[in-house]
């Protein structure tokens, strides 16, 4: 079983994309073939500064490695060392209606907030089912809210095997019980929002943003409500089972201050990240490795790809010079 995922480098990875992504592919590289690219040519349309995009693809593999992929099970490539996606994604634009692309929730929510998109935000779901498809991936774990990029790859699928030949399988999404992470102001953690906690940041740092949680001004005595607690939302992220139960409890019995709770969410948070800033060091320092790691998947899964655009080429009538 082939799984397939890819990773957006716009910023320093944080635990909105632990939680989100980055978890459930480390989970998952036991039981499955795993393909997972550095997107880099998404980030084309957010990141215009290249030093700082090769930097964050970099960081992104660093990360990932560090946090314990294994990369003699699982694929780590950088999307740029397969280019024949970008062809895919032309191909796939010939059998693709209008229609489609403007019911994508990314175009529109630009639309809502009365931002003025560009070419790659409102083509981006045809890029995004050039990588899966390419591949011939099996599942692609998301949550729910990336449910319709691979709903509109099903579909474009169909367009393509419908107007030529059969040539793409039909990927199916892995839905995951990913939670929405909040974020320091309360809003969903997200590098756009600025509102982010660092996978693994300098350790004054992160207990600065910890400590600046956003909450309300219940007095220390009074009872609270776990529920709307961006802390305790957090708490229930890195805590046992146990102790989580413990903590609600507090919070509606009254008596336990918000900064307590934030200094037991930073102390949770060295225990799960801050332990691995040797590990993050050692690779960072090893530069060629990495390279190395990135450059050999690559290789790889451009072979699958490579075999894959020859049926989709030879179906819709493209020639090619025998190279």
């Amino acid at each position: 079983m082939r799984a397939l995922s890819g990773i957006k480098p716009t910023g320093p990875l944080h635990l909105g994309n632990y939680f989100g992504a980055m978890k459930q592919h480390l989970e998952l590289q036991a039981a499955h073939e795993g393909f997972y690219f550095i997107a880099n040519y998404h980030s084309l349309t957010t990141v215009k500064d290249a030093d700082y995009l090769r930097q964050l693809t970099r960081d992104v593999a660093i990360d990932y490695l560090t946090m314990g992929l294994d990369p003699q099970r699982v694929h780590l490539f950088r999307q740029s060392d397969v280019p024949e996606v970008t062809e895919l994604t032309w191909i796939l634009a010939t059998v693709t209606g209008k229609g489609l692309l403007d019911r994508a929730t990314t175009y529109k929510d630009f639309v809502a907030k009365e931002i003025v998109p560009n070419m790659g935000v409102y083509c981006y779901p045809l890029l995004m089912a050039a990588d899966i498809l390419i591949y011939r991936s099996d599942v692609v774990p998301v949550g729910k809210d990336q449910l319709q990029h691979i709903e509109f790859t099903q579909d474009m699928a169909g367009f393509f095997n419908q107007t030529f030949r059969p040539v793409f399988k039909r990927p199916e999404a892995r839905l995951n019980n990913a939670p929405v992470v909040p974020g320091i102001d309360g809003q969903k953690m997200s590098k756009s929002y600025g509102n982010t906690i660092e996978l693994i940041g300098d350790a004054k740092a992160v207990k600065k943003k910890i400590m600046s949680i956003k909450t309300d001004s219940t007095p220390v005595e009074d009872p609270k409500n776990p529920e709307t607690c961006s802390v305790f939302a957090l708490l229930k992220l890195l805590a046992e089972p146990e102790e989580i139960a413990e903590w609600e409890q507090r919070y509606r019995k009254g008596g336990t201050g918000y900064g307590t709770a934030k200094q037991r969410l930073f102390e949770l948070y060295e225990q799960h990240f801050g332990c691995r800033r040797a590990t993050r060091a050692q690779w960072a320092a090893r530069p060629d490795d990495v390279e190395d790691i990135l450059r050999s998947a690559g290789r790889r899964a451009r072979a699958v790809a490579q075999e894959l655009m020859a049926e989709v080429r030879d179906a819709c009538g493209i020639v090619r010079a025998t190279e």
